[in-house]
């Protein structure tokens, strides 16, 4: 066996401090306006807020911010092809459709259950990961124009169904779809195509994810049919979900619809997600992390373990009893998946460590028949966890190849995939995930061609693991005034990550302690301010070692307040340990 080579060391890129002299008056401006430090107002500048007003639309977000729905290429069009299916006088029968994962889940949830109020001839259809696969199936076309429905509206899938389309018209069913992946050259034939990803479409955000576009339907459903926003709003707990669980940028109208989302979902939760908070075991306030890490991967682990029909139908639970054991249902599959999860990874990384070619390689495409398919994803982002490149991992499904890829940030696997285009049968995703299909035949083919585009467009620093670092920090700057205003800067998510900081030239306090036997707590003390604070830094007890004696060492760092015992202390978090030269 090769020996795995050891984690590379990680990149500290401090993003650019802003300029004493172009920066100034903004500075000091919001340093008088906001009453806070110049540090703060600098860190706030660094992010693009250098005005009083600018700092209260980001502090204190108001929902009449959302922008006009009707500001979306053919939000018209849909409006209209939606209005007249549901006219009392001539109802149609509506079919809302949507991918499997938690994106495509809680959009159904979403529209169907608003929708259901207002027309009662609706149904919902989730396809089967393993039967359908991705997308819009033939499968669902047929069973849609069988039962009689003329109008479907697809939810985060439908921007490359081109021929699925086509079919549902000869069939006589319309097509509404609400997608936010990227298109391709031609659009598909649908009554409306709502995807504010399109080259003709000026909608202000292009962001959103799949169950955003769903709600700035409904929005604009709204609008026209004179329906209070406030009926609406409650609703913003599932586009929270899905903006976190997505991995989309928190920015602009998603950070708005974050920001008030979790404010459902920590005040009046739906039914359904309160049974799945209490079964992940959450008793403090919800952030988008916790989204990540607690309810996402139970939602989608319906679809990988399952049918992803059972996600929605706890979504829309009313009953507790009801959502309860829909929950416990799924807590049971995100438990297998686990089991799936952990297996599949170590065989992954066994492959790599095993072949020398795949050990040295820029990229990482691994192919094994029996793998489970809802886990690939999970299992690509855990090879890159060791191997730190772009990453697709394949197994068999209908006599096919089907992968799930997963990038590494600064570089775009979708655009690499699609130089491979001639080698698929479909593909679609984001820059940073993507999935497709191909003949086994072609593995060997695809493999070669995706290693050598990677290699011809690749930086080499995007192989290293990076951490980005806000602003350099003084232990004596560091307060319970710091902390809090530093949580209100969120909900944090991608281009909106929670503050990282850098302390050079600090030293022990004390002996390192380790905890669960990999974890680190040390108590750090910076000789220049004299000020000493309590670290802990998760999965780094190995470094206890080369931290004893009077060393100094940088550290870079997110700040946390700890409630223990009735008390509150504030802890840096870190996020890499560099030993001085």
């Amino acid at each position: 066996m090769i020996a795995q080579p050891p984690p590379a060391t990680k990149r500290w890129i401090t993003k650019p401090i802003p300029d004493a002299d172009e920066h100034r008056e903004s500075i000091t401006s919001l340093t008088a306006s906001l009453g806070v430090s110049p540090f703060l107002a600098a860190l706030l500048v660094q992010r693009g807020i250098s005005s009083y007003d600018e700092a209260r639309s980001f502090f204190r977000p108001e929902i009449t911010a959302l922008h006009d729905p009707f500001l979306m290429r053919d939000m018209d069009r849909a409006i209209d092809r939606l209005t007249q299916a549901m006219r009392p006088e001539r109802p149609e029968k509506i079919l809302i459709y949507g991918d499997y994962d938690v994106d495509g889940t809680t959009s159904v949830a979403l529209v169907y259950g608003f929708l259901q109020k207002y027309h009662e001839q609706i149904d919902y259809y989730i396809p089967d990961r393993y039967k359908e696969g991705y997308g819009i199936s033939t499968q669902g076309v047929t069973w849609a124009a069988e039962n009689g429905f003329t109008l479907i509206i697809a939810l985060d899938c439908g921007i490359k169904s081109i021929d699925r389309v086509a079919e549902a018209a000869a069939l006589g069913v319309d097509f509404i779809i609400c997608d936010h992946h990227r298109p391709g050259a031609e659009l598909p034939a649908a009554a409306a195509v709502l995807d504010p990803k399109r080259d003709d479409c000026n909608y202000p955000y292009n962001e959103l994810s799949g169950c955003g576009v769903g709600f700035k339907l409904l929005h604009a459903y709204c609008l026209r049919n004179n329906i209070p926003l406030e009926q609406l709003y409650p609703c913003l707990d599932l586009v929270a979900v899905s903006i976190a669980s997505d991995i989309v940028p928190v920015t602009g109208e998603n950070r708005l619809m974050a920001y008030f989302g979790l404010k459902v979902l920590n005040s009046a939760p739906r039914t359904g997600l309160k049974a799945l908070i209490k079964i992940a075991g959450f008793k403090s306030e919800l952030d988008l992390t916790n989204v990540v890490f607690g309810l996402g991967p139970r939602i989608n682990a319906a679809g990988r373990i399952k049918h992803a029909k059972a996600a929605v139908q706890l979504l829309l639970a009313n009953a507790d009893e009801e959502a309860d054991e829909f929950a416990m249902a799924i807590n049971k599959h995100n438990s297998d998946r686990r089991q799936f999860d952990s297996s599949m990874t170590e065989q992954a990384l066994d492959m790599i460590r095993c072949d020398e070619t795949l050990t040295n390689a820029k990229s990482t495409v691994l192919f094994d028949a029996t793998w489970h398919k809802g886990v690939i994803g999970i299992v690509a982002s855990r090879c890159i966890e060791h191997f730190h490149r772009p990453t697709i991992i394949l197994t068999r499904s209908n006599d096919k190849a089907a992968g799930s890829a997963r990038s590494v940030p600064g570089f775009d696997v979708y655009e690499a995939i699609e130089q491979c285009a001639d080698l698929l049968e479909q593909f679609g995703g984001h820059t940073f995930a993507a999935g497709m299909t191909m003949p086994e035949a072609n593995i060997d083919a695809f493999r070669q061609r995706f290693e050598e585009v990677v290699s011809r467009t690749i930086r080499d620093e995007d192989l290293t693991p990076l951490v980005d670092i806000d602003l350099p920090l003084d232990f004596s700057e560091i307060d319970a005034k710091l902390c809090r205003i530093l949580k209100q800067m969120g909900p944090f998510g991608p281009h909106n990550m929670q503050p990282v900081f850098m302390t050079e030239d600090v030293y022990l306090a004390s002996e390192p302690v380790i905890m669960k036997e990999k974890h680190l707590k040390i108590q750090v003390w910076q000789h220049r301010t004299g000020h000493t604070h309590t670290a802990v830094g998760f999965g780094m007890g190995h470094l206890a070692k080369q931290l004893r004696g009077r060393i100094p060492f940088s550290i870079c760092y997110h700040l946390e307040q700890n409630h223990y015992n009735g008390s509150t202390t504030t802890q840096l978090m870190l996020k890499d340990i560099k030993l001085s030269q």
